[in-house]
């Protein structure tokens, strides 16, 4: 069963609720604030991943930052005499940790992608693993319903609602700014791959008889019953480890796909809209498009062609 989520503004505070929600805020002191983000990057984590793990540096700032914007109202309102919040940093080690694990990820190369998608032309959730490499978040894979597939049209209604585990529960929640709900128009190949699943779920349901749930889901088991991201990433890993290539988180697809589309040409404006993102563009390059050596070697090619030439 699935709850309503929290309000989107309020999601990034629930750390500060659940370690501080009980003190009032006059007594809160920068040592606490302190104590909180020890707590959220070592275990704080409840939401997007295993419950009791540490969040992300990423995280950990968003809500910092939030927290000092509350605390400045509240001293406007003469609620405190001063912000606890105004000079609490992540820890250095824990920021320069972070930075080295971004710069040691690399989503697949091109070869990569198709390295692994040719091993897996034949599995069972060949299609979704299909929509990840489309950029659509393991949240939204988990959330995409049958009727945000249309196949006359060739679109896919990306983002209108996604499915993840928080705190032991079933999550389901439209995507967060408008910008990410979106209409993407299917490659021929995810097109006759979702035709191909769906096919297959309806034979699926005949041989299960009365036990198989027509859910209307997209990712499903082989009972009808829609499944979460972290079901959805252990397939994932085992497909990976049965294929032979090397193993990525499934969020990485995300990460191949905007950095192959943005070494295409794609303007930042479209990448932007693909993606989700309401920037224009400027969050998929600072996050997601990781150049490798394929892309410096058409640089290098570029040089040499019309300026060394």
């Amino acid at each position: 069963m699935s709850r309503r989520p929290p309000p989107p503004t309020t999601v990034p505070l629930l750390p500060v609720r659940a370690r501080l929600g009980s003190k009032p805020l006059q007594d809160v002191t920068e040592a606490d604030i302190e104590a909180l983000i020890d707590w959220m990057l070592t275990e704080g984590r409840r939401r997007g991943g295993k419950p009791g793990t540490g969040l992300g540096v990423r995280s950990v700032r968003l809500t910092l930052g939030r927290l000092r914007t509350a605390l400045n109202v509240a001293v406007r309102r003469q609620l405190v005499v001063h912000n606890v919040a105004a000079f609490v940093t992540i820890p250095r080690a824990a920021a320069k940790a972070d930075a080295e694990t971004r710069t040691q990820r690399k989503p697949r190369a091109q070869e990569e992608v198709k390295t692994f998608l040719t091993g897996i032309a034949g599995e069972r959730l060949h299609a979704p693993c299909l929509l990840s490499l489309m950029g659509l978040r393991p949240a939204e894979v988990c959330g995409l319903r049958w009727s945000d597939v249309d196949f006359e049209a060739g679109t896919i209604a990306a983002g209108e609602n996604t499915r993840t585990l928080v705190d032991g529960e079933i999550e389901e929640k439209e995507a967060k700014p408008a910008a990410g709900k979106r209409g993407l128009l299917m490659p021929a190949t995810a097109a006759k791959a979702l035709k191909a699943f769906q096919t297959l779920q309806k034979k699926e349901g005949l041989k299960a008889g009365d036990v198989y749930v027509d859910s209307g889901y997209v990712l499903v088991d082989e009972l009808g019953q829609p499944q979460r991201t972290d079901w959805f990433r252990r397939r994932v890993y085992e497909l990976m480890a049965k294929v032979g290539v090397r193993k990525v988180r499934p969020y990485d697809a995300r990460y191949a796909c905007l950095t192959y589309l943005a070494g295409a040409g794609v303007p930042d404006v479209v990448l932007a809209a693909w993606a989700g993102h309401a920037d224009g563009g400027t969050l998929a390059k600072r996050v997601y498009v990781h150049p490798d050596s394929s892309h410096l070697k058409v640089a290098a090619e570029h040089l040499e062609s019309g300026l060394f030439g």
